[in-house]
């Protein structure tokens, strides 16, 4: 590669590699592999060491991903926590245990041999000096520092870009594992690794999923989402553990070895990694990495990798770092495991927002020390880019050594036998209208019946800003459909009282409440029962401009598309969403079975209404001192104005309270009226 080549594929892969970092470190939401990201980085590590005049101190290679998150505390770290350099192969390896034992051996010694052909060689004569490492496992987590006086925790932090990180003290209180009080009243800083078992980190997962939340990509970032969270309540609600594996700095008691100071932090109550085996050579050092390598999938903990350390203190002393990285250690890499199977079939599962998701029916294989039978394909586009087809010889892999995957079809493999994948048309549960709408890359189930979308339906039915049914909980609506008392939110009007009550002991007071606030809200205002119905991209704006144009659910649900999107602030999205649900005979039927209950279906508009802002449009920005964002909100609508969250040339007004930035600056530049609070309040006297 060339001077310019080289140039332009550093300059690219420290931008590609900044914003996988920043997805890694910051976001705790990885897009690719922790193996992919390693390549990346290896490859610009070799480039910049090919061509170090490109070389900046911008570059990943040089320093530590990852920085404070606003609301933490800094903690600049006593002595700063260092990431390692990886390697990938065994030959790596050696050229590790040659630098430091050389470097241990003092001046090199070169001998001048002359051979028969009169050539000159220089022969390295210097005596290799004894070396014995400690391998440990590298534990798949958030490297955190924990601060100990006299012998009491006081301060935890994370390693944040190794020299300043986040005190998360409170979080890491919640961990079981880590000591509040030692056996020894010491001052000692430790460096551990959070993390999450592999069986905690599936059940976790399995909850997400049926609450149809995003998975975990993997329990690194699980754990490392857990502790950099403001309220400790949510690390308190995961399951985190921790491994100590290094003294960071004691001035209470010394140490003359690793191994030395790993048994006494164990005798005085740390959690220490409990794979720490000691070597007496490289030889030694290799069978180790594969003994690990092999039984990794027995250990209750995920590893990356295997953590190769000198072990004899006053030589690490010798060794010294780099700003990133110790010389004394370095971290081998295991590649991820592939193997290859048969996708026998495609199926379909349906989440309770009604997403609809392919997944792949596999001929059984162990990978990684796991059976995989089934996966997901996450959508369409993920089976087209990898042109999937049912009867494929496909390979797969674990991502993170947790989640399976698909890597590639194996087409060299094709007997033409193979049968196309089409998205079904129609839900596989309730045979609605099955939806991908421009721009996303989901297919949905419409059906407001569904029975995979009835919880999460009733839930926003319930809520305060729909129908706001005091009482109805999510728990409760839980309950409800696990003792078939409802199967969707029509069944709410039909509910007795002996009913709601057998939910609770002594639940009578509970269940005469909760039956008057459903019978309550039939008399709501006729914008909550269509927010409360669920319309994708319909909120409450939309929903009282659909309230206010059409006045009764006859009109709303005759109305045709082109109606519908002539309204105001109701775009061609919205509009089609509108027309579909209300098409459907599922909805036909919740809404016949809502007007029997008697539920409101007019807009009962006042006569005498004061509609002074009637065409204008209002941007708040700043914090107002008498209202809420909200309650400002509902007193311009009320007044028939309408709100929005950006300024632009249709802007009637912007309010701007304390602290407005930048759209007051925008509405400066646009010439747009600009008042305070109290101009505010005489406009609505």
């Amino acid at each position: 590669m060339n001077k310019k080549d080289a140039e332009k594929r550093i300059n690219e892969l420290r931008e590609i590699t900044a914003y996988h970092a920043k997805r890694y470190y910051d976001d705790d939401d990885p897009e690719i592999s922790d193996f992919e990201y390693d390549m990346l980085m290896n490859e610009l590590k070799n480039l910049e060491k090919e061509f170090p005049e490109f070389v900046s101190k911008d570059s990943l290679t040089q320093h530590v991903g990852g920085t404070v998150k606003e609301g933490f505390e800094k903690v600049e770290h006593e002595v700063p926590l260092q990431s390692l350099q990886d390697i990938f192969n065994f030959d790596e390896l050696y050229a590790f245990d040659e630098r430091v034992r050389k470097t241990l051996s003092g001046e090199i010694i070169d001998k001048v041999t002359i051979d028969e052909d009169k050539q000159i060689s220089l022969i390295d004569t210097t005596p290799k000096a004894h070396v014995k490492y400690i391998v440990e496992t590298k534990i798949d987590g958030l490297s955190v520092s924990l601060e100990y006086k006299n012998g009491e925790f006081v301060r935890g932090a994370t390693r944040g870009n190794g020299l300043v990180g986040e005190d998360i003290t409170d979080n890491l209180k919640t961990i079981k594992h880590i000591p509040q009080k030692l056996k020894e009243p010491i001052d000692i800083i430790v460096r551990g690794e959070v993390f999450i078992g592999k069986k905690e980190f599936d059940k976790m997962n399995e909850e997400r999923e049926l609450n149809e939340e995003t998975l975990f990509a993997n329990a690194r970032n699980a754990a490392a989402g857990s502790l950099r969270q403001l309220d400790p309540k949510i690390a308190a609600s995961r399951p985190l553990d921790i491994f100590i594996f290094n003294v960071q700095k004691s001035d209470t008691i010394k140490f003359t070895s690793h191994i030395e100071s790993l048994k006494y932090l164990e005798k005085i109550g740390f959690n220490v990694n409990p794979v720490k085996v000691e070597c007496n050579n490289i030889e030694e050092v290799i069978k180790e990495i594969n003994k690990i390598g092999e039984n990794r999938e027995d250990l209750s903990f995920g590893i990356d990798g295997a953590v190769i350390k000198v072990d004899n203190l006053n030589q690490r002393e010798i060794l010294g770092t780099t700003y990133k990285a110790p010389k004394w250690a370095i971290a081998y890499k295991y590649p991820p495991e592939q193997k290859e199977t048969t996708l026998k079939d495609i199926i379909f599962q349906v989440g309770r927002t009604g997403v609809i998701t392919p997944m792949a029916v596999l001929e059984p294989v162990k990978v990684a020390g796991s059976t995989i039978s089934r996966t997901t394909l996450h959508n369409e586009d993920f089976i087209k880019e990898k042109d999937l087809k049912i009867g494929d010889k496909i390979l797969i892999q674990k991502a993170g050594d947790v989640i399976p995957e698909v890597v590639k079809t194996l087409k060299e493999k094709r007997t033409g036998k193979e049968i196309d994948f089409k998205m079904p048309e129609r839900c596989p549960i309730c045979g609605s209208l099955a939806i991908r709408e421009e721009g996303e890359a989901a297919v949905r189930c419409i059906g407001v019946e569904c029975p995979a979308k009835q919880y999460r339906n009733i839930i926003h039915f319930a809520s305060r800003e729909a129908m706001n049914i005091k009482g109805l909980g999510d728990s409760i609506i839980e309950e409800l459909l696990n003792r078939d008392l409802i199967k969707n939110i029509a069944d709410l009007y039909s509910l007795k009282l002996e009913d709601v009550a057998s939910l609770k002991k002594n639940g009578n007071k509970f269940a005469s409440n909760l039956i008057n606030s459903i019978n309550e809200s039939k008399q709501n205002e006729f914008y909550r029962l269509i927010n409360g119905l669920g319309i994708r991209h319909i909120g409450v704006k939309a929903a009282k401009s659909l309230a206010k144009y059409y006045k009764n659910m006859e009109n709303l649900q005759n109305a045709s598309l082109e109606d519908l999107t002539s309204i105001d602030d109701m775009g061609e999205i919205m509009a089609k969403s509108v027309y579909e649900f209300f098409s459907q005979e599922q909805t036909k039927d919740l809404i016949n079975r809502l007007r029997l209950a008697g539920i409101n279906m007019e807009n009962e508009e006042d006569e005498n209404q004061d509609n002074r802002f009637e065409g204008m449009v209002f941007v708040l920005t700043g914090g107002l001192e008498n209202y809420s964002r909200k309650e400002a909100e509902d007193i311009i609508e009320k007044y028939g104005g309408k709100t929005s969250s950006s300024v632009s040339k249709k802007t009637t007004y912007v309010i701007a309270g304390e602290g407005g930035g930048s759209k007051l600056t925008k509405a400066n530049s646009l010439g747009i009226n600009v008042i305070d609070e109290n101009k505010f309040i005489e406009m609505i006297k």
